[in-house]
């Protein structure tokens, strides 16, 4: 497997004055800009608010700016940790393969050392939620405080209603504006209607991603999560059937806190924000 990377250089300056202008147009206040080196590479990361941390981790071709929205509520409470996640289209920068999961756990405990946390709270979205999950069950359980994952990945394979709701998602973001809040509604996905972001899925697409594929948790992975855990699901998810991933979360991690969200599919960070919100929040000041 080879590194995540554009495919030169003149398509990562183009992205990355994309993302800056992204960024300064929608972050909400003060932000420090961190590269925390770890063994795969240098960790972009963005520091806002004060608090107990809590560290935001995106989605499969997401970046810190999907969490922009989050930044005021959580930083209220938290210093708010936002992720471009290594071997994605953002500002970090990959220098050695992520082979497995274990490789992801690994990446994601050398930034937190390098971030000096030993507590920290992590919320992780689909392929992110993934990643927190595998360093939950592979690093000692104190390392962090709690989880929140959100539609998390690894609970069953891309199938073909998967792809159609992502080609789908993407057909409703070229659409003309005034018919993007109908379609957003009527493939589950309101990240159409966040045009700042829908704006660098051009200049993203001459990423060449390379991270390893989602792979399932076992049963004995799930009765191996310590730490104190909330998975929020989407009632329409493409990528999973939500009831029958929470009865087997019910079944083989019984001490975790299990939400079917109404209303919400795999984008379920876009298309229920406040909720999102409001449930990290009650997890963490608990």
């Amino acid at each position: 497997m080879t590194i995540g990377q554009f495919r030169n250089d003149a398509a990562r300056l183009r992205f990355l004055r994309a993302y800056d202008t992204v960024l300064d147009r929608l972050w909400p206040g003060p932000r420090k800009a961190v590269d925390a080196p770890t063994a795969f590479g240098t960790t972009r990361v963005y520091r806002s608010g004060s608090g107990g941390p809590i560290v935001l981790l995106p989605g499969a071709g997401g970046n810190s700016l999907m969490w922009h929205r989050y930044v005021p509520a959580l930083g209220a409470h938290h210093e708010v940790i936002t992720v471009d996640t290594i071997g994605e289209p953002g500002a970090s920068v990959q220098q050695a393969p992520m082979r497995d999961g274990h490789d992801g756990a690994a990446w994601l405990d050398q930034l937190l050392t390098a971030l000096d946390l030993t507590s920290a709270h992590i919320v992780g979205c689909s392929y992110g939620g993934w990643l927190a999950l595998n360093h939950a069950i592979d690093i000692t359980p104190d390392r962090i405080a709690s989880l929140t994952l959100l539609d998390p990945a690894g609970f069953a394979h891309p199938g073909p209603r998967f792809y159609r709701w992502m080609i789908a998602g993407a057909l409703a973001g070229l659409a003309p504006r005034p018919l993007r809040p109908r379609l957003a509604r009527l493939v589950t996905n309101h990240t159409v209607l966040e045009r700042e972001l829908m704006s660098l899925t051009l200049p993203a697409a001459a990423y060449r991603r390379r991270l390893p594929p989602a792979t399932l948790f076992t049963d004995h992975d799930l009765q191996r999560l310590r730490t104190p855990a909330q998975f929020l699901l989407g009632a329409h998810s493409a990528l999973h059937d939500a009831r029958q991933v929470a009865d087997r979360l019910a079944d083989r991690a019984p001490d975790a806190l299990v939400e079917v969200v109404p209303g919400a599919g795999h984008a379920l960070p876009m298309d229920r924000p406040e909720l999102v919100t409001d449930r990290i929040l009650r997890f963490t000041t608990t």
